[in-house]
């Protein structure tokens, strides 16, 4: 009596057991997600990687040497097209300035003198000439001696020579009004190379000198982006580059940022890495986030095709079976394997051929059984 006790124990305990793993391991183990398959429209996008640049980053520098006076902008700061950014100092130009407008004073006061001197002249010569007139008239008659007459003759000769050189210098003058007046715009033109202003509407990315430095000629003191010209310049495979083009939307992810920003593609660079064999892709941001960091780096998105109407599948239930690429279906409680040919792919969806709208595929997990053709599923 009591081994049958004992048996009956021992069997409930197995049947016990038994249900157990049944319902608590085998059923959960061979229980599988089942999705739809469905029909939409799939983006085909490319990823790649790159770091914020620019087009247009003007370094600015100065065509002269000399102490740096003040730095009226900053790194970080915007600036004005024609702003005033750097001042140097000018040691002794603008004393050479007023000593060349002086020089133009004088050759005009000498130009004006020799105006009214000539006017003088002509008056004389006038004056001369009739006096001239008249004694060579009284000559011809025998009424003044020859050398009365030769010493007015002499007198307006004397005049007129007088008349040519007062009109030399008054054409000298004019040329050293002319020769002064250029050294004073030359001195003028000089002086503003100690001045240095904005050429753009930017934003100051990096400042490499500090007031009370001396400056070396041509040594770059500031540099400012234009921000129309800012965009991510993005290295994408040569595999895949095919199928990208210009205006073609993109999204950006910058490292500082947890927010996506859209953009488009603005240029398609024609030469590739040798090494990395990648293509440096330039994306715009369709609106700029302020403030922006210059290399900073980048991941970008680019929706280089669309589909319509296509039969699409989530990446992740894809699987391999016997070297073929397909999904597991369900057919009469048994997993049954179908291959399939994958037309485009998404970030997460792949668009496929081999599948009818409607039907149910499963989804494996890590917690669930290994799939194989015609295993008992729940």
């Amino acid at each position: 009596m009591k081994t049958m006790v004992k048996y009956l124990l021992f069997i409930l305990l197995a049947l016990g057991a038994g249900m157990l793993f049944y319902k608590k391991v085998y059923i959960p183990k061979t229980t599988y997600e089942r999705l739809v398959v469905k029909k939409g429209a799939l983006d085909v996008e490319v990823y790649g990687i790159g770091n914020v640049g620019a087009n247009h980053i003007y370094k600015m520098t100065s065509q002269v040497g000399g102490k740096i006076l003040s730095i009226l902008t900053d790194e970080g700061q915007w600036v004005k097209k024609g702003q005033l950014l750097v001042t140097i100092d000018t040691v002794d130009i603008p004393k050479l300035i007023e000593e060349a407008e002086i020089a133009v004073k004088k050759a005009e006061s000498e130009f004006k003198a020799s105006t009214i001197e000539l006017k003088s002249l002509y008056s004389q010569r006038k004056l001369s000439l009739i006096t001239f007139k008249r004694y060579d008239k009284l000559r011809k008659q025998a009424f003044v001696s020859k050398a009365e007459f030769d010493k007015v003759k002499t007198d307006l000769d004397i005049i007129n020579a007088q008349i040519a050189s007062s009109k030399a210098h008054i054409n000298s003058s004019k040329v050293e009004i002319e020769r002064s007046k250029k050294g004073v715009e030359a001195l003028k033109e000089r002086l503003n190379r100690y001045k240095i202003y904005s050429p753009v509407d930017g934003y100051v990315i990096a400042r490499n000198v500090e007031v009370a430095q001396t400056l070396l000629p041509s040594q770059t003191i500031l540099e400012i982006v234009d921000p129309h010209s800012v965009w991510v310049k993005t290295y994408i495979d040569e595999k895949v580059i095919g199928s990208i083009k210009i205006g073609q939307p993109a999204r950006i992810k910058l490292r500082s940022s947890s927010k996506a920003f859209s953009g488009k593609v603005a240029r398609i660079v024609s030469q590739s890495d040798t090494v990395t064999q990648e293509r440096e892709v330039d994306v715009v941001f369709d609106k700029l986030p302020i403030p922006f960091y210059i290399n900073e780096q980048a991941e970008v998105t680019i929706a280089s095709e669309h589909h319509e109407g296509v039969i699409k599948i989530p990446s992740k239930v894809l699987s391999y079976y016997n070297e073929q690429r397909g999904v597991w279906t369900e057919k009469g409680g048994k997993a049954h394997f179908v291959s399939l040919k994958i037309i485009a792919r998404g970030v997460h969806e792949v668009a496929v051929e081999g599948l009818k709208e409607g039907e149910l595929i499963l989804v494996a997990s890590a917690h669930n059984k290994p799939l194989k053709e015609g295993a008992s599923i729940h």
